[in-house]
């Protein structure tokens, strides 16, 4: 793994935007000069570390969802925060195994030891049309000799195929929320309808707030009154849980994407229960719930927080940085500090995406500090041939 330079494509702006990355002006903070994509350097891979890596993140999922079934077998819903009514339908979601689709581990990786595992986001991620879609068509115009850990756009369609069979007639409705000021969850959440329909599977847009509810008839609607029989959304379980709406969810029987058991991989106590399930796993970091425990440079995370907001890190030296964020009101993780590797300056972070249970893809994001916040830029990489 190293990184270098490479000279930007004279027209780079209008490609990405051609490609969905249509909000790379817009949910990057203005004040910085770096722009959110930066091809102006990548990150240059073996094939024998991207097959190491693959492996590392198969195993990584495979032992997620042994902690689903530890959960759900013994009932501890309360180390992550999850309200009792909601327990139910993560275990009924469970033993149905209702099919899941993707999900990115944030991996903390140098190139020389092993790779150690940050967090996984596993209900909402973001940052795929860039993996997916705008990085592979940048290799293809400056490298196409080489290769490239990508697979996620041909995984994803293969996906949908193989759940069409098992989704209710008619369209699959894809949501996101008005609240999006930037444009990125609307592009992310189309670029996954594009997905489901490359499958044969019929998609319709509709905003989370645009969802209705008829009493009589006990089922989600559109804005046409049309039932919602399925439903992609990029807008977390934990937000829908604690809505008025989301108490209808037990009467439904509206089949989620992704479903409801992966609450209990979206919620950093899973570090926690990794740790406690696999202590010493040499891609894992020590993690524990409201304390310290004997860390003596830790990370605090909020159980639910997002875009690094809401945390404290206290380095080796004694040195505490915060982030500001009103996340936290369900508890804290504690894991420890692990530096991110450092290159010209900058510090990566590896977002390895799955699909279904299998390794697809790669992206990366850097940032000049010590957290992957919204001031991060979107790298490239590719893999000589």
């Amino acid at each position: 793994m190293r990184r270098t330079r490479s000279k930007p494509r004279d027209d780079w702006a209008e490609k990405v935007e051609t490609h969905g990355l249509a909000f790379h002006r817009t949910a990057h903070p203005e004040h910085l000069t770096r722009p959110y994509w930066d091809e102006s350097v990548h990150y240059v891979f073996e094939m024998d570390e991207v097959l190491a890596l693959e492996e590392v993140v198969e195993e990584l999922h495979r032992m997620c969802l042994e902690v689903v079934e530890h959960v759900v077998s013994t009932g501890r819903y309360n180390v992550l925060g999850i309200p009792d009514w909601v327990a139910p339908l993560i275990e009924e979601s469970w033993r149905r195994r209702d099919p899941h689709l993707y999900g990115r581990f944030d991996l903390r990786y140098d190139g020389d030891g092993p790779a150690k595992l940050l967090e996984y986001n596993a209900d909402t991620p973001t940052a795929l049309v860039e993996s997916s879609i705008v990085q592979w068509f940048w290799l293809q115009d400056v490298f196409p000799e080489d290769d490239q850990w990508n697979s996620i756009h041909e995984r994803l369609v293969d996906r949908w195929k193989r759940m069409a069979a098992d989704l209710a007639p008619g369209p699959t409705h894809f949501a996101w929320t008005n609240g999006d000021e930037t444009g990125e969850e609307v592009m992310t959440i189309a670029y996954m309808q594009q997905t489901a329909e490359e499958a044969g599977i019929p998609g319709m847009a509709i905003a989370m707030e645009d969802i209705g509810w008829h009493s009589g008839r006990e089922r989600f609607l559109d804005l046409d009154e049309n039932e919602i029989r399925t439903l992609c959304k990029l807008y977390p379980w934990e937000w829908i849980v604690s809505e008025p709406f989301g108490r209808n969810i037990p009467g439904a029987p509206t089949a989620w994407i992704e479903p409801i058991w992966k609450m209990v991989l979206s919620n950093k106590a899973l570090l926690v229960l990794l740790w406690e399930l696999f202590p010493g796993h040499p891609n894992l970091l020590p993690t524990y719930l409201n304390t310290p425990s004997n860390l003596t440079s830790y990370v605090q995370k909020p159980l639910l927080g997002r875009e690094g907001a809401s945390m404290r890190i206290v380095t080796p030296d004694g040195n505490e940085q915060r982030t500001q964020g009103e996340y936290g009101a369900e508890g804290f993780v504690f894991q420890e500090f692990c530096a991110l590797p450092e290159f010209d300056g900058e510090h990566p972070v590896l977002g390895a995406w799955v699909v279904e249970d299998e390794s697809a893809g790669l992206g990366i994001r850097e940032t000049s500090g010590l957290i992957t916040d919204d001031t991060s830029s979107f790298v490239p990489h590719r893999i000589p041939l």
